[in-house]
């Protein structure tokens, strides 16, 4: 009888042993295997496998040995890129009554919205100002899965709508800068939108507080009649790296960058030439493939691909991010530009280069898309169809190293029927790795 249980002993040590080992061996949480990776700011276009440990980028190579992870994911066939980032979204969701989108059910929390579209950080356009950014970081930011980023509105009520937005009074540079400095981590650059008027103020205020914060300023620019000067605008009021929003928009108070002829406008070349950057800004009204498809077979590609989503847009032509990718994809990008134009180039025009890559080191905020082929439509501000035959889904999402969105659970074990299940807490939230 002893000699069993010393025998017994034995075993179970050396069945302890063996696990430790094995578990030393796994210096990787997770591996993403066999996947296109597309890193923009690397260069990497190319198979290759990804490999992570807790939140953060552990390694790149032709071939790691799934013996060294925890988990394995198999990606073959599929597209592994970084985390997207929609630099412009409007996020201040609340119950306010007549507030828009600062504050109001106009804007959307975005974690219900974000993950599914393989976005991994969104940058709020302007919805708050310095009056209601406080309240915007605590009950949104704070509260949010996805990383939240924001252009703080020149007007100190925000996106309120109607007269707010029209206070030139409220527009103070000085106050905008200062709750910028103060909150770096969070506020990326300065808003203007929906100012009525023949005069540059909104402006020349706002870029007045990007040079004191240091801060690019994003243009939502056009509700004047007659149609303000976009060259006097692009060449005159803003610097290099100042971002013009809904660059392919047909609006009637506004000029476009293509003319009635279909041809580009000589001073968007100008502008980008200086470093004006082009985002798509797409919202509800403010895309039209009669601006986009000239302009793109004349090589006028945008700078960062970006939604402006809230409650109406996305129920309308835009629907979300990886919609908004997929008309450019059948416009004439291939997946790489349309990838850049929304990873590493957004990253970039905010300042935040430690995004938007797959670096080694970087946290490990991943997309893994699937390009469906078939055929499928899409509607731009105006109702018009453009048809196409590919789409971009997302797969599986990636949040500092936590699997948050898995569309055919390419992270999870496949059920067998009679074998012991594990009881899931009704209230967890998310998939853990």
């Amino acid at each position: 009888m002893k000699r069993m249980i010393r025998n017994g002993s034995l075993l179970i040590i050396c069945l302890v042993l063996c696990r430790a080992q094995v578990t030393h061996a796994q210096k990787y949480s997770l591996l993403i295997k066999g996947g296109h990776v597309i890193d923009p700011k690397n260069n990497i276009d190319r198979i290759m496998d990804v490999a992570i440990t807790a939140d953060t980028i552990a390694a790149l190579a032709a071939d790691i040995d799934t013996a060294q992870a925890r988990k394995v994911i198999h990606a073959e066939g599929m597209y592994v890129t970084p985390g997207l980032i929609d630099i412009h979204s409007h996020n201040f969701a609340g119950t306010e009554e007549n507030h828009y989108l600062c504050n109001g059910y106009t804007a959307l929390a975005p974690d219900g919205f974000t993950f599914r579209c393989g976005v991994t950080t969104v940058v709020d356009a302007g919805s708050s100002g310095w009056r209601s950014f406080e309240k915007f970081r605590t009950q949104t930011i704070q509260h949010s899965q996805t990383r939240v980023l924001a252009f703080l509105n020149i007007v100190g009520e925000g996106m309120r709508g109607g007269v707010y937005e029209q206070n030139t009074a409220d527009m103070d540079a000085k106050m905008t800068a200062l709750t910028i400095l103060h909150n770096k981590q969070y506020v990326v650059g300065i808003k203007v939108a929906h100012y009525v008027g023949a005069e540059w103020t909104p402006v020349d205020r706002a870029v007045e507080a990007g040079k004191m914060a240091g801060v690019p300023v994003m243009i939502d620019f056009g509700e004047q009649r007659p149609a303000l000067s976009l060259d006097s605008l692009f060449m005159t009021h803003l610097r290099p790296g100042d971002i013009f929003t809904h660059a392919y928009a047909k609006l009637r108070s506004r000029m476009a960058i293509v003319n009635d002829q279909g041809q580009l406008q000589p001073f968007a070349l100008a502008a980008r030439k200086k470093g004006i950057v082009f985002d798509v800004g797409h919202g509800g009204s403010s895309f039209s493939f009669s601006q986009a498809i000239p302009a793109l077979k004349a090589g006028f590609y945008p700078s960062t691909i970006s939604t402006d989503i809230h409650a109406t847009s996305m129920n309308a032509g835009m629907k979300d991010m990886l919609n908004v990718m997929s008309k450019f994809l059948n416009m004439g990008m291939d997946v790489s530009s349309v990838i850049k134009a929304s990873t590493w180039e957004p990253a970039k025009t905010i300042q935040h280069e430690e995004l938007g890559n797959l670096s080694k080191g970087a946290v490990a905020d991943i997309a893994i898309l699937q390009v469906m082929k078939g055929k499928f439509g899409f509607i731009d501000a105006s109702g018009s169809r453009m048809d196409g035959n590919q789409k971009l889904e997302c797969e599986l999402t990636m949040r500092a190293g936590r699997i948050v969105y898995d569309l055919n659970g390419l992270a999870s074990v496949p059920y067998q029927a009679n074998t012991t299940t594990v009881a899931v807490d009704e209230h967890a939230s998310g998939a853990e790795n």
